[in-house]
Parts: C-alpha cells; structure tokens; sequence
C-alpha cells in the first residue's frame, strides 16, 4: 500500500455528491447524526448528548488526521448544498494486510435517492486505485439489510459472522 498521505485532503466528487473534509461548521448535522435513534439503530456507538460532544468528534477526526493515525472520514455534500448530509470513511486501516474497513451514515430524509451510492462508489473506487488497498471490510449488524444490500450491489461478499454482527469484503479487482 502506498504511504497515506492526509494532506491534502482529497475532496471527492461523483454527480450530485461533494465528500469534503469535516469541519467545525458540521457540529449540528454531526451531533444529529450521533443522537437520531433512527440514524443510530444498527450502530455501536455511544449517543452524543450535545453539540459540545459533536465539536469534540470533529476535533477528534481533524486531530487524527493531522497525526496521520485516521483514516479518511468525509463528510457528504450535496454539490448545491454545502451541509452535511452524511458521513463516510475508511478507518482500521492495515498496512501490513494492505486493507481497511468501510463506514457511512446519511441523514434519514436523504435515505433512498442513491447518494449513498454514489458516495460509496467514488470512496472504493479512492481506496482501491490512490490507497492501493488490496481488500475493503463492511463490519455490520445483521440486520442492516438495506446497507447488506448496498454493499452487495457493489460487489462486497459476506465473509463472516462475528458477535452480534456480519462481515463483508470487497477485493481490489485489480488484484484478482
């Protein structure tokens, strides 16, 4: 795998989609998507209780990257919108295995107009051919069927079942 570089930052783009950078201008789209119940069903993460909680996250994320131990975490844009719609990042990166593993949230009222999609398709397509990842992992509940779905539809298989969740991988086409 190349050596990642986090500067500059690679904003990404696909049809109706910006993936930027997140930024402090986040907070309120941030601490909603880490409070909804309905964003948070499938998701093992502690619930943020306040927009302090959100601004710390950002920092959290923009720290690491400055320290180069993140991965990449974009936030999802509409082109005609700069607000956050949803987020998505590659994360427990390997060097050593050359693969990482994939996560995303989208606000619900943007659910089920194929920006996910479109966001999902730019990043594997960043990981594969700039990170030259051999293998992409999506670690999930087992019941997330419309994301077991997404990621189908973009050619992850299931590998296995782990605790409470399922594991699906992508192999770098270019490698098979």
């Amino acid at each position: 795998m190349n050596t990642i570089n986090f500067t500059p930052f690679p904003n990404l783009l696909t049809e109706r989609l910006i993936l930027r950078e997140l930024n402090l201008q986040d907070d309120n789209e941030i601490f909603f998507l880490r409070s909804d119940e309905r964003v948070l069903k499938y998701l093992v993460i502690t619930p943020a209780h306040s927009i302090e909680e959100a601004r710390a996250f950002i920092h959290k994320i923009n720290n690491g990257l400055a320290d180069k131990e993140w991965a990449y975490y974009w936030a999802i844009c509409l082109k005609n919108e700069p607000k956050l719609i949803g987020t998505i990042c590659f994360w427990n990166i390997s060097k050593e295995e050359n693969k990482a593993e994939i996560g995303y949230v989208l606000h619900p009222g943007y659910q089920g107009q194929g920006l996910m999609q479109e966001a999902i398709a730019r990043v594997l397509e960043y990981g594969f051919e700039k990170m030259k990842l051999h293998s992409i992992e999506a670690v999930l509940h087992p019941e997330n069927i419309r994301s077991i779905n997404l990621l189908q539809r973009n050619g992850f298989v299931y590998q296995k079942n782990e605790e409470d969740a399922v594991v699906y991988v992508l192999a770098n086409p270019a490698t098979k």
